[in-house]
């Protein structure tokens, strides 16, 4: 199997703060770590749910990469995460298998992790990131 667990789920917000609160109120989530991405125009609160994690993710200009997305579709789920051993040898499996891939390569991700997209037309309309820890 190319997924062992669920790494995280995205969900593309407006506002960090105003999520977080939200999160917090309602349910009981007040353990969050806010990261500021300047260079990729974002700022992302990560908070740890049973094994996996919750991202929440707003742009701070219109060059965030979802920034279009979050414009045309509001907020709401972005993409799920999954973690894999070796991000080299998945992304070599699914391009051998002809699917349409984001990142050919990984790039770093958050936490000392390596991490690649695989297209939503690919998936039946679900952006899925492959996230490899190291």
């Amino acid at each position: 199997m190319l997924f062992h667990t669920i790494d995280h789920i995205g969900l593309a917000v407006t506002d960090i703060e105003t999520a977080v609160a939200f999160y917090n109120t309602h349910f009981g989530m007040h353990e969050w770590e806010i990261i500021d991405l300047a260079d990729r125009h974002m700022r992302v609160a990560v908070a740890v749910v049973g094994g996996s994690k919750i991202e929440l993710i707003a742009p701070t200009s219109d060059e965030a990469a979802f920034a279009k997305y979050l414009a045309e579709k509001g907020p709401g789920m972005h993409h799920i995460a999954y973690a894999v051993d070796d991000i080299h040898a998945a992304l070599a499996d699914l391009a051998a298998q002809d699917i349409r891939l984001i990142d050919t390569t990984p790039r770093p991700g958050l936490h000392g992790t390596l991490v690649a997209f695989i297209h939503p037309k690919a998936t039946m309309g679900t952006l899925i990131e492959l996230v490899q820890h190291v």
